[in-house]
């Protein structure tokens, strides 16, 4: 019977390799080494809000200090023991019972102890802290030094190093790091990151002179204002000066269920439909992004945000927010807000209202879509391409009882002039949303009714020929047929406005689908595909150009005897039909128009000769 190994299982600790920890943030959890700032500035703003929960009146304030050769940031805040030091500063990722009283409490700090601190090891090899606490007045300062070796040292230092409760942070930045430890640059950091901070924060960098206020004023939101106008345009100034450009409009955004307050800046020009802008995002003051499309709907393409919220999740980078029921609620709340601003342009600022959709009507109609409440408020006030011009589905519905809709732009360009001259209302339908929209208008305006346009419609609008011109042009329309047989092309004669306009080619991108369905049957005929494709194959629905009897270049055409003159004209006006049609032409019309075209020509010159 084989001896079972009685030997018992050792219990190890895995080693933590510091430079490579830091390696790894810098490369792939922070985007840039300039986090290091907000993480001391966020443990500070941390202990000040502690140190605040134990003297609810007191006045604490951050200093920041950078003269080229160390970075420093000094806080009121609660401070350190040197328990807290061993638990706090000098463990990656254990628990501990204080600590997780501590992450309870979480809802008042930014971030929490632990990782963040690492981040100063991206622009300093030592990191120094002396640290004193306020909840044990008789607690001695307390030193920790850490090395980006993995080592630190703890020692207690007499009560004069630190005579006053808080937290000093030193740090010697590498050579490498200049560029982020410069006094200008720490000074730029600060009011970047610490612009909206609720506490005191001041800059010096060792000249003679007071401290700069990094934040010397409450937020823009916070403050107040002698008239609700002067309000809104403070609003925008602020707005103007985040983002780099005069909003078109500025909303006001108030969400007290999660602590958020901020500004919504309407674009005064217009964007792709689907770019997502970022947004700036404020946690409890403190900048977390300025990239946080996940803020706003998809839809919202038109605004950018600035705000500052109590209750959002930032990630694990602090740089992004964390995505959970919380933000989605948000989301939704702030879309609502932006509803509500449209509904209040379209009910008490139509000029407003002309110019927000004037630019942003791709915007709106990606909204209306989906949107009821949008849809029944502003489909009657957004701009559409038809037979009348850009003009809003409201104007067009009180000249055309019957709107006809375009599946396509190339079908709205093939029959747009004629179509008007009949008297027909059609609306371009092919452009994102439109086709779709249109269709939702008796929803709106019931008297309305809404179709798809297709050939039939439109040719039975035109004017028949008289019986006597129709038979003295049969011979000519004949050996037109047979010419433009080749590409499933009908040929007849009729009459209609404008006169310019020698032919109209009627053809329907489902049309030709089914054209090029059935050819890929008869080239396959005998074979599997081409049994599928025939018994799939119905009467191939073919093409149309309609000649002009108004125009005069036709009424000569249709009177030329000699047969294949007749037949290059009537490959040269459907060529040129094509043309005017602007669907792309397909290699064989591209041949048949160079080829008329030299064939007119030689005529021409023979004739002349």
């Amino acid at each position: 019977m084989p001896q079972r190994d009685s030997t018992p299982a050792t219990d190890r600790t895995f080693q933590v390799d510091l430079r490579g920890l830091v390696d790894l943030l810098s490369h792939h959890l922070y985007s840039s080494p300039r986090v290091y700032l907000r993480e001391l500035l966020q443990n500070a703003v941390d202990a000040l809000t502690a140190r605040h929960a134990l003297e609810p009146h007191g006045t604490f304030g951050i200093r920041v200090f950078a003269d080229g050769s160390v970075v420093r940031v000094e806080d009121d805040g609660v401070g350190l023991t040197e328990a807290d030091v061993h638990t706090f500063l000098a463990t990656i990722g254990r628990s501990s019972k204080r600590a997780e009283k501590i992450a309870e409490q979480r809802a008042d700090f930014i971030g929490q102890f632990g990782i963040g601190l690492l981040s100063c090891f991206l622009v300093a090899d030592e990191i120094h802290v002396v640290s004193r606490s306020a909840r044990t007045p008789d607690a001695p300062a307390v030193e920790w030094r850490g090395r980006g070796d993995g080592s630190y040292t703890v020692r207690t230092l007499p009560a004069s190093a630190r005579p006053r409760p808080g937290t000093t942070v030193t740090l010697t930045p590498r050579a490498d790091a200049a560029e982020w430890t410069r006094p200008e640059r720490v000074h730029s950091l600060a009011r970047h990151f610490g612009s909206l901070l609720r506490h005191p924060v001041t800059f010096d960098d060792g000249a003679p002179g007071a401290p700069a206020a990094v934040n010397p004023e409450p937020a823009p939101w916070s403050q107040t204002h002698p008239t609700p106008g002067a309000r809104h345009r403070a609003l925008a100034a602020y707005g103007e000066e985040v983002f780099g450009f005069k909003p078109l409009d500025t909303i006001e955004l108030d969400l007290p269920a999660v602590g958020l307050k901020g500004i919504a800046c309407i674009l005064p020009d217009a964007v792709p439909s689907g770019r997502r802008h970022g947004h700036r995002v404020h946690v409890k003051g403190m900048l977390l992004s300025e990239q946080a499309p996940e803020i706003l709907p998809d839809w919202a393409f038109f605004v950018r945000c600035v705000v500052d919220a109590e209750s959002l999740r930032p990630t694990a980078s602090r740089e992004a927010l964390y995505e959970d029921d919380t933000l989605a609620a948000v989301r939704d709340a702030l879309a609502d807000r932006l509803r509500e601003w449209i509904a209040r342009a379209a009910a008490s600022d139509p000029e407003l209202l002309g110019r927000f959709l004037q630019v942003h009507h791709l915007a709106v109609k990606s909204l209306a879509v989906h949107d009821d409440e949008i849809l029944r408020m502003l489909l009657p006030w957004l701009p559409f391409e038809t037979t009348d011009g850009h003009a809003t589905l409201d104007e067009f519905a009180r000249s055309h009882r019957t709107v006809l809709v375009t599946s396509s732009v190339e079908e709205f360009r093939q029959v747009a002039a004629i179509a008007s001259a009949a008297g027909l209302g059609v609306v371009n339908g092919g452009y994102t949303y439109d086709r779709d929209l249109v269709h939702r208008l008796p929803e709106v305006r019931p008297e309305v009714t809404v179709a798809d346009l297709d050939p039939e419609t439109l040719t039975a609008h035109l004017d028949p020929v008289d019986r006597e011109t129709e038979m003295a042009a049969a011979a000519y329309l004949a050996r037109a047929r047979d010419a433009l047989a080749v590409f499933d092309c009908d040929v007849a004669l009729r009459s209609f406005q404008p006169a310019s306009a020698p032919a109209l080619l009627v053809d329907s991108r489902e049309a030709r689908h089914e054209r090029t369905r059935s050819q890929l049957a008869r080239e396959q005929d005998g074979g599997l595909w081409g049994g599928i494709l025939g018994h799939l194959r119905q009467e191939a629905p073919r093409a149309q150009l309609i000649l002009n009897q108004l125009n005069p270049l036709v009424r000569t055409a249709v009177a030329i005897e000699e047969p294949e003159l007749a037949r290059t004209s009537a490959e040269a006006l459907y060529g040129q039909a094509a043309l005017l049609s602007r669907r792309p032409l397909r290699p064989s019309e591209s041949s048949l128009i160079n080829r008329s075209f030299l064939d007119l020509l030689a005529h021409a010159l023979r004739k002349d000769s």
